[in-house]
């Protein structure tokens, strides 16, 4: 006779991992043996991550925030030797948040590297089917990625904290080093986002959420992975459950159905048929679509024939003059426009609008070529 587990049992499981509880601790809780718990561990991991190859897909966030989130597998890079496996050693969690909805688009288990950055690129690109507004970290490895699947049109924006060395000794100072004078910057690195919004701000808070969520990515104690495969399944069943499961106060509603992606508040049980479920039967990643184009927050004109839309974006000032190419004729003078006179003002130094008149400017033909 098969020793097959009780579904309450594996509820009870269940319940106690997506709590926060080390797998130890949920078989003391379940009343279960460890060894089972940890095969039900990564049973219910793969089932969740294809669950949410199933649901998050063809979505309508036109706000995205990413970052990672760092941990480790079975000791700390430092302690890393060459004979180690290569996953052990830092295991960063890449993560992309929908502003608006709060909902975990995408997440990644891997290094703090450029093909990492792709792999999860990649895969934030297949879910969506709206080009976005992007913010991210001031990682360098972010603007290939971004570019390479999103394209140079994409309205994308990085915000980076700017800490010093040296000086702080106050009761803080072995968990964040100093700041410095500037200490949030930002900059335009494609397309022209609102720089107002640029921001992983969320983000960084939704991170506080899941290390507490998921105990194994918590800081400054005993509570890591040992083996690589558990610790992704613990990161997929902690971010499919805060989707489905988790109500954000703010909302008053579930990230998922926030975004769309269900109508109703996940019960346990409900979510424990489901990653079963999924666990044996694989479900199909998603694949890239074409992406329609964002409507702008502010002024805007919509193209012809799905075009796009004509923005008036902040910034900008006099053009300057075209460069000539090498061996073109020189570009005749331009006759002289005579300035428009100083605006009169009164001793408040207001404008006094009797006094002053604008000037009309005159058309001047401008001729490119010589005769």
């Amino acid at each position: 006779m098969a020793n097959v587990l009780a579904r309450e049992k594996r509820i009870a499981v269940l319940h106690a991992l997506v709590n926060a509880n080390s797998e130890r601790s949920a078989a003391d809780l379940a009343n279960v043996n460890a060894r089972t718990v940890a095969r039900l561990a990564v049973e219910f991991g793969t089932g969740a991550a294809r669950l949410h190859d199933k649901i998050a897909r063809d979505l309508v966030c036109t706000d995205i925030e990413c970052d990672e989130t760092w941990s480790y597998v079975g000791k700390k890079q430092a302690r890393v030797t060459p004979e180690d496996p290569p996953e052990v050693g830092e295991a960063y969690t890449w993560t992309a948040l929908d502003r608006a909805s709060r909902f975990v688009i995408a997440f990644h288990v891997g290094k703090r590297t450029a093909e990492h950055a792709n792999v999860f690129m990649a895969d934030l690109r297949a879910r969506l089917v709206v080009m976005p507004a992007i913010s991210t970290d001031g990682l360098a490895a972010y603007v290939a990625a971004v570019g390479a699947e999103f394209g140079r049109s994409v309205d994308y924006g990085q915000m980076s904290k700017n800490y010093r060395s040296g000086g702080r000794r106050d009761d803080d100072h072995r968990y964040e080093p100093p700041r410095g004078i500037d200490f949030i910057t930002k900059k335009t690195v494609f397309g022209a986002p609102n720089m107002d919004k640029v921001s992983t701000a969320h983000q960084e808070r939704q991170n506080g959420t899941m290390r507490h969520k998921i105990g194994r990515t918590r800081r400054l104690c005993y509570a890591f992975s040992k083996k690589y495969d558990h610790h992704v399944a613990a990161v997929a069943l902690g971010y499919v459950w805060y989707n489905l499961g988790w109500i954000v106060k703010g909302l008053r509603m579930t990230p998922a159905m926030a975004v769309g992606a269900t109508d109703r508040l996940w019960t346990i049980e409900e979510f424990h048929d489901a990653i079963t479920e999924a666990a044996r039967e694989p479900e199909a990643k998603p694949e890239k679509k074409p992406l329609a184009h964002r409507t702008p927050e502010g002024t805007a004109r919509e193209l012809p024939n799905g075009r796009g839309f004509l923005r008036v974006i902040p910034g900008g000032g006099e053009p300057s003059a075209p460069r000539p190419s090498p061996g073109a004729p020189p570009v005749a003078a331009v006759a002289a426009v005579p300035a428009a006179p100083a605006m009169v003002t009164d001793e408040n130094g207001q404008i006094d609008l009797f006094s002053w008149t604008p000037q009309k400017r005159e058309m001047v033909q401008i001729d490119l070529f010589q005769e």
